[in-house]
């Protein structure tokens, strides 16, 4: 019967971080903890997304009208499957509970899991919504990164990425246009990234508007975000999509995270791990389903000013699997 403690917290980024719905200097997460009567502790941290209807009071509420059942026992990892939607709430529970399963049985959660033991990740780093100046010289700064992300939405679009990939030539590109083109913007800028060596695009539609994929051309590959957020997402998505971008926070937790990368491999769709602004202690758990991942954006942690202690290690790009003390 484990006891829940839940709160919000507060990490300052690095400058402003900017995609095509607003800017930020901060990033509120929640963090829940369960712990055992024999003192271990599991944690799980989520960011609530207003863009999904979520925010950090709601989900505090959502949480904490577990007590009741979590605390007496009455609620384990599988019965949160029903007793909360996939989303932030989820996903920090269902953290905290693989964790504390780890802790209290001694084994890492990919054993529990049954998965191979994790390997080093290489990740994308993340360029903010800018002036194409300044996105040019941000590449040029991180050019020696193997893999870069770039925020678009904007009739300067084209620019940026002729800019970064001028500060960055040898670098991976993949572009996320946060559901900020309309089908012209699309197949405008479409073939132009193609020409630039642009190896992904994500989510170039609206959710609500993006059976247009199906009938036009595609000469990047497109990978699935925001329409994308657990299984039953799966069947809308074949022929407009090639990946599917897996965030926990979607899904609602890892429990759901591997069943949707299983069953999306099924189905013939690469996949895409990534994550929302947030800190070490949210990747760990990404770093699971990743793992089969042929697209991995985990920089949550790069792009903070502070972190959890302790931290993930992160040399340069490479992400190192999680120390128990961290998570896992």
């Amino acid at each position: 019967m484990p006891r829940l403690t839940v709160r919000r917290d507060s990490f300052p980024t690095r400058g402003s971080f900017t995609i095509s719905r607003g800017s930020r200097t901060a990033v509120e997460v929640v963090l829940v903890e369960l712990e055992a009567e024999e003192g271990h502790k599991g944690r799980g941290e989520c960011v609530p997304y207003a863009r999904y209807g979520e925010s950090v009071e709601g989900v505090l509420a959502a949480i904490e009208g577990l007590r009741g059942a979590l605390e007496a026992g009455d609620l384990d990892r599988q019965g949160l499957q029903t007793a909360l939607p996939s989303g932030a709430a989820r996903n920090a529970l269902d953290c905290a509970f693989w964790d504390l399963e780890a802790k209290s049985s001694g084994r890492r959660v990919w054993q529990l899991a049954g998965l191979a033991e994790p390997g080093s990740l290489t990740t994308a780093y993340t360029l903010s919504l800018d002036s194409p100046e300044a996105m040019g010289s941000a590449a040029a700064a991180n050019a020696a990164r193997p893999l870069l992300k770039l925020k678009l939405a904007g009739p300067e679009d084209l620019a940026r990425v002729e800019a970064v990939r001028a500060g960055a030539p040898e670098a991976k590109l993949v572009v996320d246009a946060n559901e900020g083109w309309d089908a012209d913007a699309y197949l405008r800028i479409a073939p132009e990234l193609a020409r630039l060596g642009v190896s992904l695009v994500e989510q170039p539609l609206p959710a609500g508007a993006d059976a247009a994929l199906a009938d036009l051309p595609r000469p990047v590959p497109l990978c699935a975000d925001e329409s994308c957020h657990d299984r039953s997402s799966l069947p809308q998505l074949r022929g407009r999509y090639d990946l599917i971008n897996v965030k926990l926070d979607k899904t609602g937790g890892l429990t759901e995270a591997l069943a949707l990368v299983a069953e999306a491999e099924a189905a013939g769709f690469g996949v895409m791990v990534g994550c929302m602004l947030a800190t070490s202690l949210a990747m760990a758990p990404a770093t699971l389903p990743a793992q089969r991942a042929q697209v991995v954006d985990l920089d949550g942690p790069l792009l903070l000013a502070e972190d959890r202690d302790p931290p993930l290690r992160i040399d340069g790009s490479t992400i190192h699997p999680a120390v128990p003390e961290l998570w896992g």
